[in-house]
């Protein structure tokens, strides 16, 4: 495997954080990460990207659950809602399938290796969702005039996901250098989504009949 290529969960927390503050502060910022190539995006680019699936299916679920919200706006949030997680799962899989080409130089994984139930694109989804929820939960701390005990709760709740992240990233790390030492292999775990598919739902291809 090539010298160049550094994994580390750690690092990938750190860039869902610093994403998530630039983007509540300037929303259509882009992250400078350096020498992107956007027709070879790196493995690093993948992950922000879809980290910003995931930020964006956040506050897009948030505008449906707004108490004004009409019927109108309840389906374009569905529509935008089901585009966004398409986007999410994809890029889930393309993480993996970079992982999995830089591999393959140095012969990984190993075939006779264990098989771990979750790639790192879905763990690394995983960690993108907690970052979102770190955020917001911090937010809410910090809420002015707050409910008696909100704040409270609230650090409570962020113990508990601070806690989360950490095994997590650990987790992920224990299983990349794993993978590396040929004990354990994992596989891209297509996700098949058919409500996107125009010729596997038929709320869509009936209509048309």
């Amino acid at each position: 495997m090539s010298d160049e290529f550094h994994f580390s969960a750690l690092e990938i927390a750190s860039l869902h954080d610093r994403a998530i503050a630039l983007w509540h502060r300037e929303p259509d910022a882009i992250m400078e990460l350096g020498n992107v190539r956007p027709d070879a995006p790196s493995f690093v680019d993948l992950v922000l990207s879809q980290h910003r699936a995931n930020f964006d299916l956040w506050h897009t679920e948030d505008r449906a659950r707004a108490p004004r919200a009409t019927d109108y706006d309840l389906a374009e949030v569905k529509r935008a809602i089901d585009r966004l997680n398409q986007r999410r799962n994809d890029l889930v899989e393309r993480c993996d399938a970079q992982l999995l080409e830089l591999l393959r130089f140095s012969g990984l994984p190993n075939p006779g290796a264990e098989l771990h139930s979750e790639s790192p694109g879905l763990i690394i989804d995983r960690l993108s969702i907690l970052a979102l929820k770190l955020y917001h939960t911090e937010e809410e701390i910090a809420r002015p005039k707050a409910p008696e005990g909100h704040r409270e709760r609230n650090r409570q709740r962020l113990a508990y996901l601070t806690e989360q992240r950490d095994d997590l990233v650990a987790c992920l790390d224990k299983l990349w250098a794993e993978v590396l030492a040929g004990t354990r292999r994992f596989k891209i775990y297509r996700q098949l989504k058919m409500y996107n598919d125009p010729t596997l739902n038929p709320a869509i291809y009936g209509s048309a009949q």
